[in-house]
């Protein structure tokens, strides 16, 4: 993956931040000066919080565990959907429903009520609704797909979560704070910084900029599941040979013995 420079992220406007009277205090350490009233973010931090949060993501996706991205705004949704896609992980970029992480028992019942309905049209069940029934069980679908078909695969509770707009999405933060899943999120100038576990200091308004950082995030998040996946092999291999050598063993072990009955 190609390092982010300080003039990818100049170019995408990542250093615009909100109007001075908008700010959060706590986004002092990241700011590097008011222009015409906007706060203009530190893009030095952004780099080394960036290349942090990377670092951790890239453990995250090696150990075979998933993150689940976060980000209902209009601006991220298609971003979001189609840059995680990719690497196959989870994502919410339509509503966040309340207790979709505290409540998890819940948010699978409603993923398995998806799956039954798919299981209907392929058993034949399907054949015996009648007309009204199929409309409802369709509708249903639909709006379970929309809500839950991009979270289908997360069995278990995510081992982090990233989040783009943390006062947006602060239910889906205080969900996740209350279950000590790990936070990774772009903060802009009006956001608090020591709510985040992995706070990047960004402007989370702009496409090219959220697109940018979820660039640096996914390639991250790739690289570790091509090293697991790698690994995975190396150690297929290295027991391939370990039992190819003790087949060797023990028939020199059998020859040996049969030449000394002989004997």
């Amino acid at each position: 993956m190609s390092k982010v420079t300080f003039e990818n992220l100049l170019e995408a406007g990542v250093h615009f931040g909100h109007m001075k009277r908008k700010w959060n205090p706590a986004m002092a350490p990241y700011i590097f000066e008011e222009k015409k009233g906007i706060h203009i973010i530190d893009l030095n931090k952004t780099i080394a919080h960036l290349d942090q949060a990377c670092a951790a993501m890239k453990q995250i996706a090696k150990s075979g565990k998933k993150v689940l991205f976060v980000a209902t705004k209009k601006q991220a949704k298609d971003i979001v959907s189609q840059k995680v896609g990719e690497v196959n992980m989870p994502f919410v970029t339509e509503r966040w429903t309340g207790g979709m992480l505290t409540n998890f028992q819940t948010t699978r019942k409603s993923i398995r009520k998806m799956a039954t309905i798919d299981k209907m049209q392929t058993d034949g069940t399907w054949a015996t609704l009648n007309k009204r029934e199929r409309l409802f069980k369709t509708r249903q679908r639909e709006k379970l797909e929309k809500n839950f078909g991009s979270i289908a695969d997360m069995t278990r509770q995510p081992a982090a979560i990233f989040i783009v707009d943390i006062l947006k999405e602060h239910i889906a933060l205080a969900e996740a704070k209350r279950l000590n899943i790990p936070t990774f999120a772009m903060v802009d100038t009006n956001s608090n910084p020591k709510s985040v576990d992995f706070p990047i200091p960004a402007n989370d308004d702009a496409t090219k900029s959220i697109s940018i950082i979820l660039d640096a995030i996914c390639g991250s998040i790739k690289e570790g599941l091509e090293e697991r996946k790698n690994t995975k092999g190396a150690d297929k291999e290295e027991e391939g040979e370990v039992a190819v050598a003790e087949k060797k063993t023990a028939k020199a072990e059998v020859v040996a013995s049969t030449e000394e009955k002989n004997d």
